[in-house]
């Protein structure tokens, strides 16, 4: 089989490996997409942060049951979604349904080979079979990065009627909109960009406001609502001092990007303004994938998130090297690695 496989900063190959077996308890994956993110970006631009070179990289894939190990009852052929996360299912986060924060957790495509590839091979408990809902590949290439939406607006507690603000509408950015205004919050996003301020419209947000027009709280006073959950995800320091700025005393605070300086947290103000700051990281396969490839069905197009499929030998060059400058045109690039050239995204039921 061919993998797009990363043996250090800027050293992708796309290169002939065996087509792994699987063993008991794991599960062959024809791969027909794979969407690349950020993570990925960063690992190939100034790896290894989380990764075990070499490895093939890819988390967010979908594709065909090819061969299963003893002791999977899933059937061949089928359509299988990946969360990725690999957990023990023994330790006490893995007993009360919080996978994602096993204590020996693991990730396809970055600590074990990953979905840039042909085949891959990965534990049954990690894919869903989603044959039902009948979406075409590329659609269900985007569930791992939905879910992890999903899990996010689980962990703030939104709920119907409440309001949130979104900063930052990139990759997940993106999704967490979605996810958000589906449980039917009011949404305000916030971006630089007014492409993206356009998407965050098309996926349910109530209000967008271009970043360094206006602050987040005045524009909040503007429309004279008052933010329940504020969801920061562009891992921007100004992005946090926004988010800070406009939470009044009870506010749910939410980082989601990873900042990437410390901040100073006081504290004291904070506990007499009553904030819940609430952490959140990945997402739990059970609890949030099936949720995701539901909210991705219930959208009948995205193709303004994804609207072109690269092949393999395009990883790097075309999805990674933009999305490390900073100039990715689509939201999410998504990968198939049997494509010989780009094609445009095939979105919504097949059946």
């Amino acid at each position: 089989m061919r993998a797009a496989v990363l043996y250090g900063p800027g050293d992708l190959r796309v290169e002939s490996r065996p087509v792994p077996v699987p063993g008991p308890g794991e599960v062959l994956v024809r791969v027909t997409g794979c969407g690349v993110c950020g993570s990925d970006a960063t690992e190939y631009s100034r790896g290894p942060v989380l990764t075990h070179l070499p490895v093939v990289l890819g988390h967010e894939f979908t594709g065909t049951v090819e061969a299963v190990g003893e002791g999977v009852d899933l059937p061949l052929d089928a359509q299988v979604v990946c969360g990725a996360g690999i957990s023990c299912g023994e330790c006490k986060p893995c007993r009360a349904g919080r996978t994602n924060l096993c204590r020996r957790y693991r990730t396809a495509g970055l600590q074990v080979d990953g979905g840039l590839a042909e085949f891959v091979r990965v534990p049954a408990g990690t894919v869903q079979d989603v044959s039902a809902w009948g979406l075409a590949s590329d659609t269900l290439a985007l569930a791992q990065p939905m879910a992890i939406a999903v899990h996010a607006v689980a962990r703030s507690g939104l709920s119907e009627g409440q309001d949130a603000v979104v900063v930052g509408v990139g990759g997940i950015g993106a999704f967490l909109t979605y996810a958000a205004a589906s449980v039917g919050a009011r949404v305000l996003a916030v971006d630089r960009s007014e492409s993206r301020l356009a998407l965050a419209r098309a996926l349910g947000a109530e209000r967008t406001l271009t970043a360094g027009e206006s602050s987040v709280a005045a524009e909040l006073r503007s429309a004279g609502r008052e933010a329940d959950v504020l969801f920061e995800v562009s891992g921007s320091r100004a992005g946090w001092d926004e988010v800070v700025d406009a939470a009044l005393p009870g506010a749910v605070l939410v980082p989601v990007g990873i900042q990437r300086e410390d901040i100073p947290v006081p504290l004291g103000a904070w506990t007499l303004r009553e904030y819940t700051i609430v952490g959140t990281v990945a997402h739990a396969i059970a609890a949030d994938l099936p949720r995701a490839v539901e909210l991705l069905a219930a959208r009948a197009d995205w193709s303004d998130v994804a609207d072109e499929v690269l092949p393999l030998d395009e990883v790097a060059e075309g999805a990674l090297g933009p999305l490390t400058r900073g100039g990715s045109r689509q939201i999410k690039t998504v990968i198939d690695p049997t494509a010989t050239r780009r094609r445009v995204a095939r979105h919504g039921a097949v059946r």
